[in-house]
């Protein structure tokens, strides 16, 4: 039967002859479905995928490395200003990928001396020298991503913040001070 709705024809067919039509379609379609999720797998697994993630803690210190070289996190919100320590975050989070990729946003009070970072490529600074973003891919360890600034001379005391992205979602912000060591 033809019927016309609003300038367009439609065939009506009794259900009885399409369901064997659908099911025949529902089965292709599901193969084609776990051909397109095994090859996005294949394609992906060791490809950055931060939409899951889920925030289990966070923390911000101080990582100090003693004489025989072990490492130690101090969590605190005051960072004396001493050379060769470390500052920064820690993320923990619950269903990880193999890979994240983070943005950090680090502003200080005002500019410091110099900028020193392990990869420059990384590293943007702005006009007035008082902020400083970040972006690496770092593999999580038992779900932790970090990272952590030297104190090095000329560095300003004060008030700073880092805040942490991953895609465009904040994942944490950290206020914390720089004092006279």
């Amino acid at each position: 039967m033809l019927i016309k709705i609003a300038n367009t024809q439609v065939l009506l067919v009794p259900l009885s002859l399409m369901f064997p039509l659908i099911i025949s379609g529902l089965h292709n379609s599901d193969i084609a479905l776990a051909e397109s999720q095994q090859e996005s797998k294949q394609k992906y697994s060791h490809g950055i995928i931060n939409q899951q993630l889920a925030v289990n803690k966070t923390e911000f210190g101080v990582k100090i490395i003693n004489s025989s070289g072990k490492v130690n996190f101090f969590p605190t919100t005051t960072v004396p200003l001493k050379e060769g320590d470390a500052y920064g975050w820690r993320i923990k989070l619950d269903n990880y990928p193999d890979k994240v990729q983070w943005r950090e946003v680090l502003t200080l009070p005002k500019s410091p001396e110099t900028w020193i970072t392990e990869n420059h490529q990384n590293l943007s600074i702005s006009k007035d020298g008082k902020t400083a973003i970040s972006t690496r891919i770092q593999t999580p360890v038992n779900g932790v991503i970090e990272n952590f600034w030297t104190i090095s001379p000329g560095d300003p005391l004060g008030k700073h913040q880092i805040e942490v992205y991953i895609d465009q979602r904040l994942l944490a912000t950290f206020e914390f001070e720089i004092v006279p060591f």
